[in-house]
């Protein structure tokens, strides 16, 4: 058992990962997952040194396993690694399951392969290690992170607002009485707080309507409101200069909630925030 988990095991891993690594290299993929490509646009470097540093990795346990077979004392460097490894692979992997909407296969891959060392090297080691392997899904879990997915989906009008805001009520219940089409889009939602941090917008409610290759931004209850009462002349009048030829953002009346209000106000109850300063996004 201990040469199939410190050796053969190890070593087909070094071999899962050399294959891979040949394959970026010539622009492919064993894995032909979109969740590959996402993880890859994740790294703050190329993917391909996260590769190489995999390899490398396999490479110590494949070297240390079979050194402990023969001498003892390496023992305790193999699982130190061996569980560097799985820590290292834990957050990487449960960041990626989190953020993609879909898993990397390769991760996946490696993740199992590491674990299925752990549990047939030394499995009472394994029990002692699950409560932190645990804890880290947990961790990451409990972050807003933004999802590695487009928001605005479709052609239309989307409103980014809270149940909390009376100014989003304002905007919701005018859509209402003229019969209005959107798409409704919490503000709470994680990949909705990036899009207004990108747009440098710190209150809601706000209006994203896209058509075609033309996207247009609308902030506050008032300005979102008037869009639909007057005409796109007159609106251009009062606009601010588009940040492109594809996006413009109206905000010539900013009144709203402030985001960092929304957030702290518990679901059902009333926000009050007709006078709220302008906060910046945390």
């Amino acid at each position: 058992m201990k040469f199939l988990s410190r050796v053969i095991l190890p070593f087909l891993l070094l071999i899962y990962i050399a294959v891979e690594t040949w394959a970026k290299l010539h622009h492919t993929s064993i894995c032909g997952s979109e969740g590959c490509k996402l993880a890859g646009e994740l790294l703050i470097f190329p993917s391909i040194y996260l590769n190489y540093l995999g390899a490398l990795a396999a490479l110590a346990l494949l070297v240390l396993g079979y050194t402990s077979i023969k001498k003892g004392e390496f023992e305790k460097l193999f699982f130190i690694t061996l569980y560097a490894a799985i820590g290292f692979e834990t957050i990487m992997f449960a960041y990626q399951y989190y953020v993609n909407p879909e898993p990397c296969i390769f991760c996946a891959g490696v993740y199992g392969s590491l674990l299925t060392i752990a549990l047939l090297s030394r499995f009472r080691y394994l029990i002692y290690a699950l409560p932190a392997i645990a804890a880290l899904w947990m961790a990451l879990g409990m972050l807003a992170i933004p999802k590695n997915q487009a928001l605005i989906t479709a052609d239309g009008a989307w409103l980014i607002h809270s149940e909390t805001c009376p100014h989003c009520r304002k905007v919701k219940a005018y859509f209402a009485d003229h019969n209005i089409t959107y798409h409704p889009v919490l503000v709470q939602a994680s990949n909705a707080r990036a899009l207004l941090k990108a747009l440098d917008i710190d209150s809601i409610p706000v209006l994203v309507i896209k058509e075609g290759d033309t996207t247009r931004v609308f902030q506050g209850d008032k300005t979102i409101i008037e869009h639909f009462r007057t005409d796109t002349n007159d609106m251009a009048a009062h606009s601010t200069p588009p940040a492109s030829d594809n996006v413009s953002l109206t905000a010539y009346d900013k009144e709203g909630c402030s985001l960092d209000h929304q957030l702290d106000t518990p679901p059902g109850e009333e926000s009050g925030c007709e006078q709220d300063a302008a906060v910046p996004l945390r």
